[in-house]
């Protein structure tokens, strides 16, 4: 019996090492069929050149997004969930199941230009230090998107973008750390924090480090995975010279109570466990915030009824 066992395990890791591809992206998808649709049809586009393979995780949607998938996507790995369980669970759920050496995490409100994942592929395995990397980002307009390179948000660092001192010494390094705009967003650079909506991490690493923190629903699970990975020795990288396009927020009402107290909550989850000594200071400052917010939510909504 044990040799049958052991002949079963030769040929499962046999079986898992045949089916190992270059790259393997992750979508966790919540009613935007059609933003979906389009950032799968790029995806193809860009990964004609890479062995790939394709997962969404779709949080219990409403809108037909199964469907069409099923329909339009028949080689898509799809992932139902009864419930949504949020960001963090669901991307896990599909890296569990990945046979890429890289993972890539990526928004359905996103759309990859045709070079990009080519580049991200290189850069890679020409820097053996890089434990994850992100690409420059612009909205629908063509804007830079700020928040494709930022720092950690250290109790420090959030202070001087809450009082608007990282507006006011918009290229001082010590000032707006937070966004890094003193670095050229054309270019390459080590950073501290990659975005969600785009996160290029080599699956080892992942291995490493564990996978995201299911503490978060939603926000904030992209800082503490690149807090982790920094800590274990790689090197986080945007990458200016590849971009993609982010609708950015197309899922999320900023409107709803639910959003605000998810935003923060992730800020507040993110300082009792890697800011311990500031914690208390921090979320101070981010109780005081969330109030400001509803006060700003209550109003903005009778206005609204106006």
């Amino acid at each position: 019996m044990q040799v049958i066992d052991r002949i079963v395990n030769i040929l499962i890791l046999s079986i898992n090492y045949i089916c190992v591809v270059d790259l393997s992206i992750v979508i966790v998808n919540y009613n935007v069929q059609n933003l979906l649709k389009d950032c799968i049809e790029s995806v193809i586009k860009a990964t004609q050149n890479i062995d790939t393979e394709i997962f969404v995780v779709d949080n219990n949607s409403t809108d037909g997004s199964c469907k069409m998938l099923k329909e339009t996507f028949p080689s898509v790995k799809l992932i139902e969930n009864k419930k949504n369980v949020g960001f963090s669970t669901a991307n896990n759920q599909a890296i569990k199941l990945a046979k890429g050496e890289y993972i890539l995490i990526l928004n359905p409100d996103t759309i990859v230009y045709p070079d990009t994942l080519d580049y991200c592929l290189n850069f890679s395995k020409q820097n053996d230090s890089c434990g994850a990397l992100g690409v420059k980002m612009v909205n629908a307009e063509g804007q830079f998107l700020p928040e494709s390179k930022r720092s950690f948000p250290s109790p420090l660092v959030s202070f001087f973008r809450i009082v608007g001192l990282s507006k006011l010494f918009k290229n001082s390094p010590f000032f707006n750390r937070y966004y890094l705009s003193y670095l050229d967003e054309n270019e390459n650079h080590p950073v501290d924090t990659l975005a969600g909506a785009f996160i290029w991490i080599k699956k080892t690493v992942l291995d490493k480090v564990g996978l995201l923190d299911e503490s978060f629903f939603m926000y904030g699970e992209d800082i503490d995975l690149s807090y982790r990975i920094q800590n274990s020795g790689f090197i986080n990288y945007y990458l200016g010279k590849t971009s993609i396009l982010h609708y950015k927020g197309e899922s999320t009402n900023k409107l709803e109570y639910k959003y605000i107290l998810n935003f923060y909550g992730a800020m507040k989850i993110f300082s009792r466990k890697h800011f311990k000594n500031g914690s208390l200071f921090y979320n101070l400052f981010v109780n005081g915030l969330i109030l400001l917010h509803l006060i700003k939510l209550f109003f903005m909504r009778l206005l609204y009824k106006k």
